[in-house]
């Protein structure tokens, strides 16, 4: 089965698959894509490239990802595809996360570990703001993205006509921290310097929602249709 110049929405039960997929087919008009949100394994492997949304606890996100049957599909997608991981899509990426419990009693919930590095909570308490206001956890609205001068990859292809330091929308109270510097590739300023965008090879993911995030997140999604890992 080969569906040509096919973009698939990963629909395993908890993404923000509306938003997600309206703004990947306004970008993708007259581009040659068609933009399909799907919970068949055998289309997401069969697509071109893959977007991997996700929202709400990372636990039930990984159990919905593996009951769903779509595991496999993501990881063979993820092996050689462009695949674009967006907010819990990002932090399944890592090789664990601090939220959750695993099955054995432990604390935390396994990731795909397609990244090495946490997902760890926001400690936050007692910091105060600019403005003197406490930070509050989730982060919640319009935060900036540095993706040069904090990076060690220098200005990610995905980045092309997106302003450094442009403002993007955030939802989230735990945030990624791969053990390679090397794949951070956006950093946000929320109490601590963080990863906002995780990249290696194929993979690319944004901790903030780009479907949110008007033109500036418009153009990653654009980006990503002709970004040639």
């Amino acid at each position: 089965m080969t569906l040509a110049k096919t973009v698939a929405v990963v629909d395993y039960g908890m993404g923000n698959l509306r938003s997600v997929s309206q703004a990947v087919q306004h970008v993708a008009q007259g581009s040659g894509y068609e933009v399909l949100v799907t919970s068949r394994p055998e289309e997401v492997m069969a697509a071109e490239r893959i977007v991997l949304p996700g929202q709400g606890a990372i636990a039930d996100c990984m159990q919905e990802l593996a009951e769903s049957g779509l595991l496999e599909s993501v990881l063979h997608a993820a092996a050689n595809k462009p695949l674009f991981g967006v907010c819990v899509g990002m932090q399944m990426l890592l090789s664990h996360s601090a939220e959750g419990r695993l099955g054995d009693g432990g604390v935390g919930t396994q990731g795909l570990g397609l990244i090495p590095g946490e997902v760890l909570k926001f400690e936050l308490a007692g910091q105060l703001q600019a403005d003197g206001s406490r930070y509050k956890v989730p982060q919640m609205g319009w935060n900036q993205v540095n993706y040069s001068a904090f990076c060690e990859q220098k200005s990610h292809p995905m980045w092309e006509d997106v302003p450094e330091n442009a403002y993007f929308y955030f939802v989230h109270s735990f945030f990624a921290r791969p053990s390679d510097t090397r794949h951070i590739a956006g950093t946000t300023s929320y109490g601590e310097r963080f990863a906002s965008a995780i990249a290696r090879d194929n993979i690319f993911a944004t901790q903030f929602h780009p479907e949110k995030s008007a033109d500036q997140g418009l153009a990653l999604y654009r980006n990503f249709l002709s970004w040639n890992p």
